[in-house]
């Protein structure tokens, strides 16, 4: 499996790479949401994107809608992971095609259980308790 983490935070980014490295995902990196659809064109496109909402050049949200609006990316699971907490900016990004979100700050545990919900942890990793 592949995850890209689209973050202008390199402390996120690292923070992100570690958790999902540990659940044997193969990661790629972006500082804001243009770096990321430039990877996307030039052809890599990953399982999953676990993406900050606020970021200079392009934000999360706007990231999630030009991903939902090009046919050949429909299977990329996306991931809002951000300090957006308000219930409303939730619901914007869930509409707008984010499968999950998680609010900063957050624990190994909590983007492993929501990993778990989305089906995309890999054999013999166990969510846990």
């Amino acid at each position: 499996m592949r995850a890209m983490i689209i973050d202008d935070s390199r402390a996120m980014r690292s923070i992100l790479r570690r958790i999902v490295s540990n659940l044997d995902f193969e990661t790629t990196e972006a500082e804001h949401g243009q770096a990321a659809l430039d990877l996307l064109q030039a052809g890599d496109v990953p399982d999953l994107c676990l993406v900050d909402w606020n970021m200079p050049v392009m934000d999360g949200y706007t990231f999630i809608t030009q991903v939902r609006a090009n046919p050949a990316w429909r299977d990329i699971t996306l991931m809002m992971v951000t300090t957006e907490s308000e219930q409303r900016q939730i619901v914007r990004a869930l509409a707008a095609g984010a499968h999950e979100y998680v609010i900063k700050p957050f624990t190994p545990d909590a983007i492993v259980d929501k990993l778990a919900l989305l089906g995309l942890l890999p054999e013999g990793h166990e969510v846990p308790a």
